[in-house]
């Protein structure tokens, strides 16, 4: 047989005969000798963009710039590495990291080896990384100096782990300077040793690559099993739905640790032959990074888009390079997707729609139906079907009707690791159930109208909190808003209204109450207003509405 490397052998006379026949086992036969020539996964996609762009700048984090041809041989480099550790096909490699150069390192390296890459949301305490290596099974673990911290006290509660790994790109205690550490090996000494050529395993589209945990909202995290077929059908519906090109300069500043930048942008681009730019949060070097390196395109939620059009630098950038703007992980208030398209009118506005589970790419609102969709999450992406189902699980075709946002495609998950029954609930009837409430339009447009668990039951009627948001939007002195129902002894639930004022302005609780009197129904009006600093929110931008939910419980 022709090993993937190319080396010749003689095929016996079974081997010639089974050319001749069309059965499952001769078929896995001959896709096991083609593996090297026509596999399709997500450890040839570098390789790939390097044969069409060897000297192109593919990632730049701070000072360190790689080309593709550079990126490619470093990725096989770590994916050598871990090998030589005893990584194998569908182990788990365990990242906690920001945007780093490491951080794609060894996300590439693991799919190169057939490794399940799973990143860890940086901002867990340490108990809650420790469920999340423990349930995965995770063999490496690699932490980054300025994270290592929250994980101290919990690595000797990691049976799993077999080695540690120290990051030094974080700007935090170096290695050498920790006291109390384990026994870790450094990123950057480990890998550079070993060969640069692409190992030789077999891959395949079906195998599972990536391992993400949904946010455990109302129990224990769920760990998203994703496999190279979900994510290149859904590289390729971003795509094309969100025009990328070779040409685009994308600014990774939300987490990458998250599905939505790191497979919704990052990777699409690296596929495009595009420039990714690694940073973090920080509003003002977003802004200076995109005039400095002339972006083109940026995705944030909104919370994000509403704190760089308020941010005292706005104006001091030539913000023109930009011409692709992209928001998604919550819904854009109308008056500020009014203003973002006022502000950059030489910009498409996307708004991305989908869940983890679902790689995480699934509606999208096109630039050309911004103004004139104003406030819908679109359609189905290129791969995508979705329906709205009511409680019996019945498609709903009437406009306007609220049900259930559901999609299938081949962007759907593998599984819920370790949790068959959870997997067959959400895929019941041959369906994804997001546990989104949606209404269709008379062109079977989809607007989210809430999640199931943020309707708001008070006195007997339903409220949709984003109802009551974009009515307090129109207050012309509000820059945030998250609506959510806390606990009443009359009503059993409350409409509560916790409220981010703009700059220098100040609002008494009785004006917001009759602005909303003048906008909404009685009962929909909020039973009380909290005025606040800041909202609280995830890495991605998404508001926590469920710790306001406990931080205001017991208010009545």
């Amino acid at each position: 047989m022709t090993s993937s490397t190319g080396t010749k052998s003689v095929l016996s006379t079974k081997d010639k005969e089974r050319y001749n026949l069309i059965n499952k086992e001769n078929i896995e036969f001959i896709m096991e000798r083609n593996n090297a020539i026509n596999r399709w996964v997500i450890a040839d996609m570098l390789r790939r963009t390097a044969y069409h762009f060897p000297d192109k700048n593919a990632l730049v984090f701070n000072d360190t710039i790689r080309t593709y041809s550079e990126l490619e041989k470093e990725c096989n480099q770590v994916a050598n590495a871990l090998i030589d550790l005893g990584i194998r096909k569908y182990d788990r490699v365990a990242i906690l990291a920001h945007n780093t150069h490491h951080h794609v390192l060894t996300w590439m390296g693991s799919a190169k080896t057939g490794a399940i890459y799973l990143a860890v949301n940086y901002l867990l305490g340490g108990d809650d990384i420790a469920y999340c290596i423990n349930h995965s099974e995770s063999k490496v673990f690699i932490v980054e100096d300025s994270l290592y911290p929250q994980v101290k006290d919990v690595l000797d509660k990691m049976p799993s782990v077999k080695t540690l790994i120290w990051s030094d790109q974080g700007e935090g205690t170096p290695l050498a300077q920790s006291k109390g550490t384990k026994t870790f090996l450094d990123f950057n000494q480990w890998y550079k040793t070993y060969p640069t050529t692409e190992p030789d395993v077999i891959l395949r589209i079906e195998d599972p690559v990536q391992m993400t945990y949904t946010s455990g909202t109302e129990s224990l995290p769920k760990g998203v099993i994703i496999s190279n077929q979900s994510l290149i059908a859904e590289y390729m519906g971003c795509i094309i739905d969100g025009k990328y090109d070779s040409n685009d300069i994308n600014i990774n500043a939300l987490p990458i640790y998250h599905c939505a930048q790191r497979d919704v942008f990052m990777n699409p681009i690296f596929w495009m032959g595009g420039t990714n730019i690694f940073m973090g949060p920080d509003i003002g070097r977003i802004l200076k990074n995109i005039a400095s390196y002339k972006a083109t395109m940026f995705f944030a939620p909104p919370t994000v888009w509403i704190g760089m059009l308020r941010h005292p630098d706005f104006d001091k950038y030539d913000l023109s390079s930009l011409v692709k703007c992209y928001y998604g992980a919550s819904i854009m208030p109308r008056e500020i997707l009014r203003e973002l398209l006022e502000k950059f009118p030489k910009a498409g506005v996307y708004n991305y729609y989908g869940q983890t589970e679902l790689a995480p790419y699934h509606t999208i609102l096109k630039a050309e139906d911004a103004m004139e969709k104003i406030g819908s999450a679109g359609m189905g992406g290129l791969h995508m079907e979705t329906r709205i189902e009511d409680n019996d699980g019945q498609p709903i075709t009437g406009t306007d009707i609220p049900g259930e946002i559901c999609g299938r495609g081949p962007h759907v998950m593998t599984m819920y690791f370790k949790e068959p029954e959870k997997t067959e609930e959400a895929m019941k009837g041959g369906w994804f159930h997001s546990g989104d409430l949606g209404v269709l339009d008379n062109d079977r447009y989809i607007t989210v109208v809430d999640r199931k668990k943020d309707m708001i039951k008070t006195g007997g009627e339903n409220v949709a909190s984003r109802e009551v948001e974009e009515a307090i939007y129109l207050h012309p002195d509000v820059e945030e808003v998250a609506v959510v129902g806390i606990n009443h002894p009359k009503w059993v639930e409350a409409v509560a209204a916790v409220i981010k004022l703009k700059s220098g302005k100040t609002v008494t609780e009785d004006e917001m109450l009759n602005h909303c009197k003048a906008n909404l129904s009685s009962f929909k009006i909020p039973k009380k207003f909290f005025f606040v600093n800041e909202l609280p929110k995830t890495p991605t931008g998404k508001i926590l509405k469920r710790d306001m939910r406990e931080t205001y419980k017991n208010i009545f």
